[in-house]
């Protein structure tokens, strides 16, 4: 069966280019870091050519506009049976149950490379380094388990104003091989803000800011005092190696997750939490009520420290069927991220 052609949310067309394997995501992290130095000299001066962005600034002073890339990376035949003790090991990090079914964030660990090929473009306008991480949307249509084989695929789209600097969205989508041409049987969109950028600012652009993510170190979403925490239905003690220890299964070795020396360089007192592990950990909170299909949110406020502590509560939709979600400090009475999951 031919595979569908890639398209944006949007219906725009892309352009495929078809890698022979998924890439490791520490030679992408050395790439991201010399575009994104690229992406600054380019902005410093923006008379000269843009190296790397296959464009050339117009000589005024201004700077080129923001261009993604028209390209959907694919890779086909990613073989699931050799990676058990991997996901085992996920499994236990996450609390999840160790089984053959491969969780919505395990596929995120997967494809989250492929995405990350799209963000070291040399077409691509933003820089990796100082990314912020807003928020996620993903789609589970059914259980993919131990041995299928798969077909993944990324790409970019979707630039928009921020009130704070540009969003972008990363689309990733992970298809069984044998049915390449139907739905994505995992379909992740995450949400990231680079800051400083700029576009033609709209009036959906305001409607996007009310619901998106306040992404300031040491502030809450909401001005203090408007929000108040539930009832807590459970309590995480993270220890100082939760990031190493999800840098391990996942590969993403960011040093601001890995130690507070290393995450003093980049502005942060300690090390913080993989914003993915604390809402794959607020998913297993879920339980099997999701069910085998479901679409699973999150939204991200402020960062987790470690060592730390952060009160959780997962509670029923009063008025639909599904789950709604919220990590925060019990402390300081700061939320940290929040999110649903909701049968489908």
């Amino acid at each position: 069966m031919t595979a569908a052609a890639p398209a944006t949310s949007a219906g725009e067309p892309l352009r495929v280019e078809t890698l022979p394997t998924l890439p490791g995501l520490g030679g992408l992290y050395a790439r991201g870091a010399a575009a994104s130095g690229r992406i600054a000299a380019g902005r410093a001066m923006p008379g000269l050519p843009v190296i790397g962005q296959g464009r050339t600034g117009e000589g005024d002073g201004e700077e080129p506009p923001l261009t993604l890339p028209d390209v959907a990376y694919r890779v086909s035949g990613v073989p699931t049976a050799d990676v058990a003790h991997h996901l085992h090991d996920y499994q236990r990090l996450l609390h999840e149950p160790v089984t053959d079914v491969l969780p919505a964030g395990y596929l995120h660990v997967l494809a989250f490379p492929l995405a990350t090929a799209v963000m070291v473009r040399g077409d691509f306008p933003l820089p990796l380094l100082g990314m912020v991480h807003l928020a996620n949307d993903v789609v589970v249509r059914g259980p993919v388990v131990l041995g299928d084989v798969l077909e993944v695929r990324a790409w970019a789209e979707n630039l928009r104003p921020h009130k704070r600097g540009v969003q972008v969205d990363l689309v990733a989508e992970v298809r069984r091989q044998d049915d390449p041409a139907g739905p994505a049987v995992w379909r992740g969109v995450s949400t990231y803000l680079a800051k400083g950028f700029h576009l033609p600012w709209t009036a959906e652009a305001d409607a996007s800011d009310a619901a998106a993510a306040e992404p300031e170190d040491g502030e809450e979403r909401a001005p203090a005092g408007t929000w108040t925490p539930p009832l807590p239905t459970g309590r995480w003690a993270l220890g100082p190696g939760t990031g190493r220890a999800y840098g391990a299964v996942s590969g993403d070795r960011n040093p601001i997750h890995l130690s507070a020396l290393s995450a003093k360089a980049f502005g942060f007192p300690r090390a913080i939490a993989h914003g993915m592990y604390t809402a794959a950990r607020a998913l297993a909170d879920v339980g099997h009520a999701r069910g085998d299909a479901y679409r699973w949110t999150v939204e991200f406020a402020s960062p987790v420290l470690l060592p730390g502590t952060v009160d959780v509560a997962v509670t029923p939709e009063p008025e639909a069927p599904g789950f709604a979600y919220v990590g925060w400090n019990g402390g300081r009475g700061r939320q940290h991220f929040r999110g649903t999951v909701t049968p489908l």
